[in-house]
């Protein structure tokens, strides 16, 4: 959908900020821009929406250059969400949401549809939120907001410049659990730049991991982990541990033990619930059935996730 062929980006005092930068983002991804201050990551997102123009080579989206596209529309199409969030202080939370569908002329029936849908996605009340001031909200709340008016106009590409690093980290759990269960549901093209590598590896379809505006590996968290391409890698990622719901599930778990018992009649989870919900229930209940597409697989049990687990501190320490 993306694709940066030979991009560079030289400012006037010389500094090169990307080089010679070729990529592809897919229609859908969650595509992470990691790496230390200064490797180009943030240059290389606002090079996208035109923030910042490419020195050198092409970006089209979906194989349209984006000079040729009016750059007024081009960022409407491209939600955009900073650290800072930068929502409009004077402004309520319905106004900051509406600015884009009111320049793209969005009917007032339209406009309100909208912003009542959004607050909902993002778990604010309409009928609570919708006349606030930002100085009215939380810091998560705010972020809520932003996500809310980069999603207004639907693009279908959102960017999102480290817009969690400022939250407290039990606002920012739960931001980076609330922006994976929303893709699930609007399934955008997102491109996100952390430097945080157990955030990157939480949310990341593929990581991109930059280093002086070049590309050093491009893969899978787990890929990323597991067969890092050489020292800096393995430096720069240290002992993060990849803990995302698609690695670290109760079927995943029970795929690295002996076959289980599949006795019937217990508790039952699904085969893709996130591993650490797996063991919240085993709190409760010695043993739970394993189900996948209405069969039984494995028997999760106390000792056998403690195994597991076990077996992911070490695998975590031949890194470290």
């Amino acid at each position: 959908m993306i694709q940066f062929n030979s991009v560079s980006k030289k400012y006037p005092d010389g500094t090169a900020a990307v080089q010679s930068l070729d990529l592809y983002i897919r229609e859908g991804e969650f595509l992470i821009l990691a790496g230390p201050s200064g490797c180009g990551k943030t240059t290389t997102l606002k090079m996208i929406n035109r923030l910042i123009d490419a020195t050198n080579g092409t970006i089209t989206i979906r194989d349209k250059n984006i000079r040729d596209y009016n750059i007024h529309e081009l960022r409407w199409n491209i939600g955009y969400v900073l650290q800072q969030i930068a929502l409009f202080p004077h402004m309520t939370v319905e106004e900051n949401i509406a600015v884009v569908p009111e320049l793209k002329k969005w009917s007032r029936a339209q406009i309100k549809e909208r912003i009542d849908e959004l607050l909902t996605m993002v778990g604010l009340h309409p009928n609570t939120y919708r006349g606030r001031k930002p100085s009215e909200l939380s810091g998560g709340q705010q972020q809520r907001i932003g996500v809310a008016r980069a999603l207004a106009a639907d693009p279908d590409i959102l960017l999102m410049d480290e817009p969690f690093s400022a939250l407290d980290p039990v606002s920012r759990e739960k931001m980076q659990n609330d922006i994976l269960a929303l893709q699930k549901r609007i399934n955008k093209t997102i491109v996100f730049v952390t430097h945080d590598m157990q955030e990157a590896f939480k949310l990341g379809d593929r990581i991109c991991l930059m280093k002086a505006g070049q590309i050093v590996q491009i893969d899978t968290p787990k890929t990323i982990f597991t067969h890092p391409a050489n020292e800096f890698v393995h430096q720069f990622i240290g002992s993060a541990r990849p803990l995302t719901q698609e690695i670290m599930t109760a079927a995943q778990a029970l795929e690295s033990l002996p076959i289980a018992d599949k006795k019937s009649g217990g508790r039952r989870i699904s085969a893709d619930l996130p591993l650490e919900e797996a063991i919240e229930q085993l709190m409760d209940d010695e043993q739970i059935e394993v189900e996948k597409e209405g069969q039984i697989i494995g028997v999760l049990t106390r000792q056998s996730a403690l195994a597991y687990l076990s077996g992911v501190l070490k695998e975590r320490r031949m890194y470290e």
